[in-house]
């Protein structure tokens, strides 16, 4: 059953606020005796574009369980093609309407980019491949250092992958416009478990002050 943006956000904010409070649900542990099931056919309610660190699996921060998510991940959370393609498959083949990039606190792609920003010449080319994409995103981040600079810098990209998928793909744009569909930005904490859903959210959607 397809399920629009807004349920679908809210399914990962409850999801994720058993995870911060160590709960895991039934539903999610039940999900892999149905194994079978999912070989046959998938019907996940969100796209998460997350970065490959192995301390920010989706399906644990939001407790959800096999098929529920349709996860791509790669170090930085950047919008590369083969990112950008895989979310458009995503949501034309099971009519997905919210994608999620999800950033995380200490991130070491974005910590690389900050240090290739102050180092430019140690940059491996492999690595520039990444670099390369969070770079622009972070013109507007100070040159002060400690955990201020580089949680400024997280948030900044995932801002700036939120961009490029509007912007590099018609696809999403039309999908947007058309059909609902909804892409934010979020950033989860590695200390505290919670995800902050923060970039390009429906007003209805934000938390209100003092609750």
């Amino acid at each position: 059953m397809k399920i629009s943006a807004a349920e679908a956000l809210e399914r990962l904010r409850v999801g994720n606020k058993r995870f911060v409070d160590h709960v895991i649900s039934l539903e999610a542990l039940l999900s892999h005796a149905r194994r079978a099931e999912h070989a046959i056919a998938q019907e996940p309610f969100a796209v998460i574009l997350g970065c490959s660190d192995s301390r920010a699996p989706a399906e644990f921060v939001f407790d959800q369980g096999l098929g529920d998510l349709f996860v791509i991940r790669v170090a930085g959370n950047i919008a590369a093609p083969s990112q950008i393609g895989s979310v458009e498959f995503a949501v034309e083949r099971f009519g997905i309407r919210l994608v999620v990039v999800m950033g995380h606190s200490n991130c070491g792609a974005v910590q690389a980019t900050l240090d290739a920003i102050d180092n430019p010449d140690e940059v491996s080319p492999g690595l520039q491949a990444i670099v390369g994409r969070i770079q622009p995103g972070l013109s507007g981040i100070g040159n002060e250092h400690g955990s201020c600079r580089i949680q400024a810098a997280v948030r900044a990209n995932v801002c700036h992958t939120v961009s490029r998928l509007h912007a590099d793909s018609p696809i999403l744009e039309k999908m947007v416009r058309e059909q609902g569909l909804l892409i934010v930005g979020a950033d989860y904490s590695l200390q505290t478990g919670h995800v902050d859903f923060f970039e390009n959210m429906p007003v209805e959607s934000m938390p209100t002050p003092g609750r």
